[in-house]
């Protein structure tokens, strides 16, 4: 039974939120102390966060950087500041969804199974991939480099994940946010852009600069 951690000011949606993780067999905890949420979150030990924007003491921004120093788990923005440059903020901070307020139960329901899914299916069979020459640990999420390890986000790791596997074809952008979202239908292509520029920044970090190639207006591509 996976463990969701609610970092949520708002007492009443954080009641709601719970009701709905409690309602699809998730075991839901909203933190108290929002001026360190890090002891609640290491005393839980959840497989998930559900993490507000507009907090007291510190934003969701410094939260997301502070969860990002111990943790790689999956981390689902919540709030009703939805436009681009937050929802790219968050990405580029590395979350791994954003939903905007007032939400539908439906589909928090679905977002949260979505990202469990992927971020725990992987886990399941140890596989290593070549990656231009660098072993990429495909259950860790974690390229192996001459300079050190250097670990990926579980949205850069299926982004890989996908073009490795279609190596030498060209993989539009919408098939990749499919493949990571399982719908286009609420992901701003700003998303992917973001983590696709995250993702380089690692590959020639590992030694593999210039690893994928962007094929003007279809999408990409690993030779």
């Amino acid at each position: 039974m996976y463990r969701i951690l609610i970092v949520e000011d708002d007492e009443t949606i954080a009641r709601g939120i719970a009701r709905v993780l409690a309602d699809r067999g998730y075991t839901p905890a909203a933190v108290r102390n929002l001026q360190d949420i890090l002891p609640e979150f290491r005393a839980f030990d959840p497989q998930l966060v559900i993490l507000d924007l507009s907090l007291p003491y510190h934003n969701g921004y410094h939260w997301c950087r502070r969860l990002r120093e111990v943790s790689d788990l999956p981390i689902l923005f919540l709030s009703s500041a939805a436009d681009n440059l937050n929802q790219v903020t968050a990405m580029d901070l590395g979350a791994d969804d954003y939903i905007a307020k007032p939400f539908d139960a439906e589909l928090l329901g679905a977002r949260v199974q979505a990202l469990l899914r992927r971020a725990y299916a992987y886990r399941r069979t140890p596989e290593v991939a070549d990656c231009g020459g660098v072993p990429l640990d495909l259950s860790a999420g974690v390229l192996r480099g001459d300079a050190g390890p250097v670990v990926l986000t579980r949205n850069e790791l299926g982004i890989l994940r996908v073009l490795l596997e279609r190596r030498g074809q060209v993989v539009r952008r919408a098939d990749l946010m499919t493949a990571l979202w399982a719908t286009d239908c609420y992901v701003d292509e700003n998303t992917l852009t973001v983590n696709v520029a995250r993702l380089r920044k690692k590959l020639e970090a590992a030694g593999v600069a210039g690893l994928i190639r962007t094929v003007k207006g279809e999408g990409y591509t690993i030779p």
